[in-house]
């Protein structure tokens, strides 16, 4: 025997035959069947979220690989690209010295042609005005030593035949001595005054037996004064520049060439000099307007500081004079700001940063506030909902009445700005329903 449940507060009447099925055993086969497949979808979903993680990381491990192996190939030919450059500039570096390097070469090569030239043709001058006055000193001893002779010559007295040959002799050894004090260093002046001495009395002679005498006659002994004069002094005048040579006196073409070099570098000098002067006062002109507009500056900004904010100037200027600086300056002014007002941000009050945080509430306030009206997002997931029909088939499960378990979680929940739209209208609502009652 078992006892029924009553039907609308009723015994039921007893029954002798046990029912076929077990209403709550079957709900509880349903609710654990549902649980079951609930947890196979739940695991099912979860590997394949799995496989789709694993498949998603793999593809994004593979573009990652593929992203790699790209830019390790663009930094492969990048690396190629600079190397292939480096080569081409280190070829053209080399091309360039050896080029320069020939060049160098051919200027010394020709600079040694220039020189060698310039060798011979000086040997190839001196040979031709050392024999030449060599010449022209045989050819004037040639002359100047007949007419001597035929001066000189006395039957009675034989002896002074000689005498021409002591004359034209002496000048031509001292031009000997005066070549020998060149080789050797030493004075030559005394040579070159003996040679003088000599040539003046040999063409002096020459010239009065000339004059004196009609058998030699005048033209022959002017011819020979002027032979007996000008082979010495051709001849000294090439002892003279041997000599200059050997001493390393510059000729009156180096000295005029190294007068006018430096008269050109004086003036080089000179022009330097002034753009430096020049450059220096533009610099110094500059430098005290930079400093003229600058203490004006400074004191625009004190005078003006003074006058708006007198609390912290006089906290300034003291701070300037315990500092020992000559005025009050960015720094100094920061920290009277900051020790007057509390606030590090020069230009920034109590009053000012309170206003502005206060302006920074309304504007969050405005821009989270839900939105009441027409336009309120509540009514999209907290409208009414629609009444159901009485002829619809039960959608529950066929569990014999019993509803499926709901557990947390299962339902989706209000938007948490629908939530906040509610709060809102709320104390509107209730104000609406008392009204209505009312």
């Amino acid at each position: 025997m078992t006892t029924s449940p009553p039907i609308n507060g009723h015994k039921r009447p007893a029954m002798d035959v046990e029912p076929r099925f077990d209403p709550v055993a079957l709900a509880k086969a349903d609710a654990i069947r549902t649980q079951a497949e609930a947890e196979a979808k739940a695991a099912q979903a979860r590997a394949q979220a799995e496989a789709d993680a694993k498949r998603i990381l793999a593809a994004e491990e593979a573009e990652k690989q593929r992203i790699a192996n790209e830019r390790a190939a663009m930094r492969l030919e990048k690396e190629k690209a600079d190397h292939a450059a480096h080569l081409a500039e280190k070829a053209a570096k080399a091309a360039k010295a050896n080029a320069e390097r020939e060049k160098a070469e051919e200027a010394a090569a020709e600079q040694e042609k220039g020189t060698a030239q310039l060798a011979a043709e000086q040997e190839r001058t001196e040979r031709m005005w050392k024999w030449g006055a060599r010449a022209i000193y045989g050819v004037g001893l040639l002359i100047a030593a007949p007419v001597q002779f035929l001066a000189f010559w006395d039957p009675k007295r034989p002896f002074l035949v000689a005498a021409p040959a002591l004359l034209e002799g002496l000048a031509l050894v001292l031009a000997f001595g005066a070549a020998w004090a060149v080789a050797h260093r030493r004075d030559v002046m005394p040579y070159r005054v003996g040679i003088m001495l000599g040539a003046l009395i040999a063409a002096g002679i020459n010239l009065w037996h000339g004059a004196t005498d009609e058998a030699i006659g005048l033209n022959a002994g002017l011819i020979g004064a002027i032979a007996s004069l000008g082979g010495p002094i051709v001849l000294m005048a090439y002892e003279h520049g041997i000599a200059q040579k050997a001493d390393g006196i510059p000729s009156w073409r180096e000295k005029r060439a190294a007068a006018r070099a430096e008269a050109a570098e004086r003036a080089e000098q000179e022009k330097a000099a002034s753009q430096k002067r020049d450059a220096e006062h533009s610099a110094a002109a500059a430098k005290a307007l930079a400093e003229s507009r600058a203490v004006e500056e400074q004191s625009r900004r004190d005078a003006d500081r003074q006058q708006g904010h007198r609390e912290v100037w006089a906290v300034a200027e003291a701070m300037r004079s315990a500092r020992g600086a000559q005025h009050v300056t960015e720094q100094i002014w920061a920290d009277a700001w900051h020790r007057v007002t509390g606030s590090k941000t020069v230009g920034i009050t109590a009053d000012i940063e309170a206003q502005s945080r206060a302006a920074e509430a309304r504007m969050a306030t405005v821009t989270k506030t839900p939105v009441p009206g027409p336009l309120s997002l509540v009514e999209s997931q907290k409208g009414a909902r629609a009444k159901r029909d009485p002829d619809a088939p039960d959608g529950r499960r066929n569990n014999g009445g019993t509803p499926p378990v709901r557990r947390p979680g299962e339902t989706q929940p209000h938007s948490r700005l629908a939530r906040l739209q509610a709060r809102f209208e709320q104390p509107t609502v209730k104000a609406a329903d008392t009204q209505e009652q009312k």
